[in-house]
């Protein structure tokens, strides 16, 4: 079991909507609120600020003003299971071999930088996806590129960066795939990277304390739970093998300003008991917020 961290107040917490899905959006900024998280890691989706129904900037505004009630602030995530595909998981993505259905993400990728530039959020949150099978990785780069163009084009006039999350099993697989992906498109300023410490964990080969140090100069949003080694599940803290005061002595370091936002996707059954549980680990009792 890994070790609880010393007091972390230079790091602002936030806790990630795809792990709080049986409550209502209110509920949930409420909960975080009532709990001293300084965030939220909102994910569009069908529960939480839908991106396909109507009236979506009315919405938005709504969700705005009830996070500046509460004093949260935001980062926008795209994970969606379903959103765009009631019947793929994910799907379809940058990388798809239709370039309608590539389209279909990019679009929502770009609404997604306006959501989070009405809601005066940090970072818009994407992944690759997974390469279709029988696509050689040159070609799939390439559909990346081009499908990510767009929605940089917009980032930029957002001012929102975008932080694309290297994913297990993905095109974007490891901080050496981002490299790879922002030397291809000439390293734009709106393209930065979301790091998860437990894919850190899982597959780098560093340990995540240094991957940290490693991706400073690209980390726009950041993604925490416990993992174990090789193995791609998302854990409470304490259920894995990440020693955690070094990971956030590291991220405190970085002089990172952005929310660190609890990833629990599959624990929505147990979300509010799990969010209260994440903070007291995080930032134990008697300790400042941010």
């Amino acid at each position: 079991m890994s070790p609880a961290p010393a007091p972390a107040p230079h790091l602002r917490l936030g806790y990630g909507t795809n792990g709080l899905t049986d409550l209502r959006l209110d509920d949930a900024l409420a909960l975080l609120a009532d709990l001293g998280y300084d965030g939220v890691g909102l994910t569009l989706d069908h529960m939480h600020l839908d991106p396909l129904a109507p009236d979506l900037a009315a919405r938005t505004a709504r969700v705005a003003r009830r996070l500046g009630e509460l004093g949260l602030t935001a980062t926008v995530e795209t994970g969606a299971r379903y959103v765009l595909d009631p019947r793929r998981k994910h799907g379809p993505s940058l990388l798809d071999p239709d370039p309608d259905a590539r389209a279909a993400r990019t679009r929502l990728l770009i609404t997604a930088v306006r959501v989070a530039a009405d809601l005066g959020a940090h970072a818009v949150h994407c992944f690759s996806g997974i390469t279709p099978p029988g696509t050689d990785p040159d070609t799939a780069f390439k559909r990346l590129e081009e499908a990510l163009l767009p929605v940089l084009d917009a980032a930029a006039t957002a001012g929102v960066p975008v932080a694309i999350e290297p994913e297990p099993g993905h095109l974007v697989e490891a901080l050496a795939d981002f490299h790879h992906l922002r030397t291809c498109l000439g390293n734009p300023a709106p393209l930065g990277l979301t790091l998860d410490i437990g894919h850190c964990q899982c597959l780098e080969p560093l340990p995540p304390a240094d991957c940290i140090r490693e991706a400073a100069p690209w980390l726009r949003h950041v993604q925490i739970e416990d993992m174990r080694r090789g193995v791609h599940e998302h854990l409470p803290f304490g259920d894995g093998e990440i020693d955690f005061p070094p990971v956030l002595d590291a991220l405190a370091a970085t002089g990172y300003q952005g929310l660190t936002v609890v990833e629990l996707p599959r624990h929505s059954h147990a979300g509010p008991e799990l969010a209260r549980a994440s903070i007291e680990f995080l930032r134990p009792k008697g300790a400042p917020a941010s």
